[in-house]
C-alpha cells in the first residue's frame, strides 16, 4: 500500500524572546533562524522546510508579536498577521516566565483561526513540576481548543511530540516546494541574518535595533565565497560605537559571522564590512521594500 503524500504550512508565532526561533531550528535540525536573548531578532518571516520522503513540512518563523513604533515594526506584525491567512496548523509558543499572560485579542484570534492549534509552553526547565502543571491548566482554559505542549526547546526535550503531532495534522498534498530545498530564502539573506546576529550579540541598547545590513555583493568562485555586506545605522555617533576604537568591534563581528557563514556555506569566504549612516531606513516604505520588508 504506497501512503499518500501530506504537506502544510506551520506557522509558529508568540512574543519576542520566547524561543520561536529555538523550536524551529531543533524541528529542523538545522539553523535557519538567527537566535539571540535580545528581543526583535527574527524581523522577517523565515520558511524552513523539513522533507522526508512521505511528508513536506513548511515551518514559518515570524517575528515577535509586539506594539509597533515605527514603520519596520508595522511591517513586520503585517507578517504575523498574514500567518492567521494561511496556516494548517498554527504553533503559539509562550514560555513559563509569561505566566499565561496572553493578550485578549490574540486569544481571541487563536480560539477562532479555524485550523489546529498547538500551544507549545516553553522553558519548562525553569519552573517546577508544580507550577509546569498549574500553567497547563491555566492555558488550556484560555485556548480550550488548543493542545497543549511542554517542552524546552533549548535542551530539545518533548519536542517529538510537537513534531509527530503536527504530521498527524497536515493535510494530505503534495510538496509545495522542491524536496530537497531547506528555504524559499536565497543565500544572501542568510549571510546578512548571520551578521546581524552578531551586531545582536555584540553591542547594548539601541545599536543592534538601529542596524540592517545588505549583501552588496556574493560572489561564488571555486576557491571562495566573495562577500562584501554594508551595515546601516541610523546616526552617526552609532557609525563610531558599531566600529568601535581601531575598528576593534566591528573586527569582531566580523571574525565570528565569517566562521558561522563558512560553517553554514561549507566553503571559505572572503568578507568585507561597511558601515553607511542613513537616518529614516526604519520609516520610509522604498526602504523597507529594498530591505526586503514586505
Amino acid at each position: 500500500m504506497v501512503m499518500e503524500h501530506k504537506a502544510g504550512f506551520v506557522n509558529i508565532i508568540g512574543k519576542p524572546n520566547v524561543g520561536k526561533s529555538t523550536l524551529m531550528n531543533a524541528l529542523l535540525g538545522e539553523r535557519l533562524s538567527i537566535a539571540t536573548p535580545k528581543a526583535q531578532t527574527t524581523r522577517h518571516r523565515i520558511l524552513g522546510l523539513l522533507n522526508e520522503p512521505e511528508y513536506q513540512i513548511v515551518f514559518s518563523d515570524t517575528p515577535g508579536i509586539l506594539k509597533p513604533a515605527y514603520k519596520l515594526q508595522e511591517r513586520m506584525m503585517e507578517v504575523v498577521n498574514t500567518s492567521f491567512t494561511d496556516a494548517d496548523v498554527m504553533v503559539f509558543i509562550t514560555d513559563a516566565g509569561e505566566k499565561a499572560n496572553i493578550e485578549e485579542h490574540l486569544l481571541e484570534k487563536l480560539n477562532n483561526i479555524g485550523v489546529p492549534v498547538l500551544v507549545v509552553l516553553n522553558k519548562i526547565d525553569t519552573i517546577t513540576q508544580p507550577e509546569v502543571s498549574a500553567l497547563l491548566i491555566t492555558l488550556q482554559t484560555l485556548l480550550p481548543k488548543a493542545e497543549i505542549i511542554p517542552v524546552s526547546a533549548l535542551h530539545k526535550f518533548n519536542l517529538q511530540a510537537v513534531l509527530d503531532r503536527v504530521i498527524e495534522l497536515i493535510p494530505v498534498s503534495p510538496p509545495y516546494y522542491d524536496k530537497d530545498a531547506l528555504s524559499d530564502r536565497p543565500m544572501r539573506f542568510f549571510v546578512a541574518e548571520m551578521i546581524r546576529e552578531q551586531i545582536l550579540q555584540t553591542y547594548s541598547r539601541e545599536i543592534p535595533y538601529s542596524c540592517e545590513v545588505e549583501i552588496e555583493e556574493y560572489k561564488d568562485e571555486e576557491e571562495l565565497v566573495r562577500i562584501r555586506a554594508i551595515i546601516y545605522v541610523m546616526r552617526k555617533s552609532q557609525k563610531g560605537i558599531l566600529i568601535g576604537h581601531r575598528g576593534e568591534k566591528l573586527k569582531r563581528v566580523g571574525i565570528q559571522a565569517r566562521k558561522n557563514i563558512e560553517a553554514f556555506l561549507q566553503k571559505q569566504i572572503f568578507l568585507e564590512m561597511y558601515v553607511k549612516v542613513d537616518e529614516h531606513w526604519r520609516d520610509e516604505d522604498r526602504k523597507l521594500d529594498k530591505f526586503g520588508y514586505n
